[in-house]
């Protein structure tokens, strides 16, 4: 089965870790892309090209100030992104209940061995 091309949706637009690190670094406030290049280290050609990809699936903004662009993550854009994952935390939220579940099951029989063995003493 042939991959969508990376601008078609936001889950293959973040398979891309230079862009998962563009989105972080946009959370704060907006930058232009001269320091979007100088925080990640890349040469501004392929910045511009992941913030376009970035852009033409909503996950970031673009404001224009005079001759320069500057970017932003869009909450609403990473939206699709929580929801499918938090699929994943309730699933993992259960396993780890069910894990402390079992912790607290085997350490009972401790519990009883050790205040057997104090009145005991």
């Amino acid at each position: 089965m042939a991959r969508a091309a990376t601008t078609s949706d936001v889950f293959n637009a973040v398979a891309e870790p230079r862009r998962r690190q563009i989105l972080i670094l946009l959370l704060d406030r907006e930058r232009p892309v001269t320091e979007i290049v100088q925080a990640i280290r890349l040469d501004q050609p392929s910045v511009s090209k992941h913030l376009r990809v970035l852009h033409e699936v909503g996950l970031v903004r673009m404001r224009r100030n005079g001759r320069h662009k500057l970017y932003q993550t869009r909450a609403d854009g990473i939206r699709p992104l929580h929801e499918w994952a938090s699929t994943f935390e309730r699933y993992w939220s259960s396993q780890l209940l069910r894990v402390k579940q079992r912790a607290e099951q085997m350490a009972q029989p401790d519990q009883k061995k050790s205040t057997i063995h104090k009145e005991k003493e």
